[in-house]
């Protein structure tokens, strides 16, 4: 089944969308996991087509909606069965709404308002519907969210939260213009084919992504997700359990039942901002490069491109400054040896050989004054 959810649903979204395959990838990650995707990205890149274009191509119920501030309960839910209102009974008729779908897509997430938090911050968490003495449960496969900016409030990162993954959609670079105006103009002419799969086959994998083999990659994934955590990016027991299932999603979507390391490239997705993305995918990179690359190993394990090597020596030439003052605070000098470890890391995958010597060589004089700036200390 996941050779055919890639071959009929996946491939060819990929040929319809340019530039998009992370997107892609991802929301083929969560359908199989059964976990929730969160889609960052302005307005106008293709964040709603993709998912409208995925739900096309499955069998199966799809529930799409634009939250604005004032959405009520009864438009996500359904409003109360008029008929069993008066028998004096509260009972929610949710024909065609979200408790009956197995894909649900929340458009402007962040919009959700007091009215209707906690029950989606229930339905997310559980896959349950509750209303007064209604408990129902849900048919959601998959929630997928989408905004163009991450929450501020409170309330609402509590909702984020129930996103397990996130993944950024934005412009496709100057260069591919061409390609998406092409695509796009076929893309308003035909309909996506629907394939014979349906949300009902897909479900039905939830027991082979449990009995997925992890036992030789969950002594390195605790290691990285304690090396996460120490970078300051907090990832609670809860999610890294749940983060379990995609790793053994990966694995599957590659036709193997035994996770392998490089199925830990999903931990590059599960960022709260969007500075903590550099930092993710070095310390993933590091996690994976430790195992030979296989063609058995998930395509997004080793991105192509490389880190940006200006990048690095802007970032590298600000921690130079900032080591030459002598009264550093622990807490500021223990700051600039993790971000200094953090791009020694990522130099290691800077494609061009002399930039990535050059590089190694300005991070070696950059220890070798921390070093002596902290013995003088």
């Amino acid at each position: 089944m996941t050779a055919r959810l890639v071959s009929e649903v996946l491939e060819p979204m990929r040929r319809d969308f340019v530039g998009k395959d992370e997107v892609i990838d991802l929301l083929g990650i969560s359908l199989v996991a059964g976990e929730n995707l969160f889609i960052l990205g302005p307005p106008g890149t293709a964040k709603s087509a993709l998912v409208q274009n995925l739900a096309a191509r499955l069998e199966g119920r799809t529930f799409d909606y634009l939250l604005t501030r004032f959405t009520e309960p009864n438009e996500l839910f359904g409003p109360f069965d008029i008929r069993k209102l008066r028998e004096g009974d509260l009972v929610t008729n949710t024909a065609g709404m979200l408790p009956e779908a197995s894909l649900v897509f929340l458009d402007e997430l962040l919009n959700a308002n007091s009215a209707i938090l906690n029950a989606l911050l229930v339905a997310l968490n559980e896959r349950v519907f509750r209303r007064g003495k209604e408990t129902r449960p849900l048919q959601a496969l998959l929630f997928v969210g989408a905004s163009n900016h991450l929450p501020e409030d409170d309330a609402l990162k509590a909702l984020f939260d129930r996103f397990l993954l996130r993944v950024h959609c934005g412009n496709v670079p100057g260069d591919r213009l061409s390609e998406v105006l092409e695509a796009g103009w076929r893309l308003g002419r035909t309909t996506p084919e629907r394939s014979a799969i349906r949300f009902a086959d897909l479900a039905a994998l939830q027991p082979l992504v449990a009995a997925t083999d992890l036992a030789d990659i969950r002594q390195p994934f605790a290691e990285l997700v304690q090396r996460i955590r120490h970078a300051g990016i907090p990832v609670s027991d809860r999610r890294a359990v749940k983060l379990q299932r995609t790793i053994a999603a990966s694995a599957l979507l590659c036709g193997r039942q035994v996770a392998r390391l490089s199925d830990l490239w999903v931990l590059r997705h599960i960022w709260d901002t969007e500075e903590q993305q550099e930092v993710l995918d070095s310390l993933v990179t590091q996690a994976i490069g430790r195992a030979v690359p296989d063609q058995a190993d998930h395509h997004r394990a080793r991105p192509g491109e490389g880190p940006d090597a200006e990048a690095l020596a802007r970032d590298l030439e600000t921690l130079g400054l900032q080591i030459k003052n002598p009264g550093l605070p622990d807490s500021e000098r223990a700051y600039i040896r993790d971000r200094l470890g953090i791009l020694e890391g990522r130099c290691q995958w800077v494609r061009d050989p002399a930039k990535r010597e050059w590089l190694q060589q300005l991070i070696s004089e950059l220890w070798e004054r921390f070093h002596s700036n902290a013995a003088a200390a």
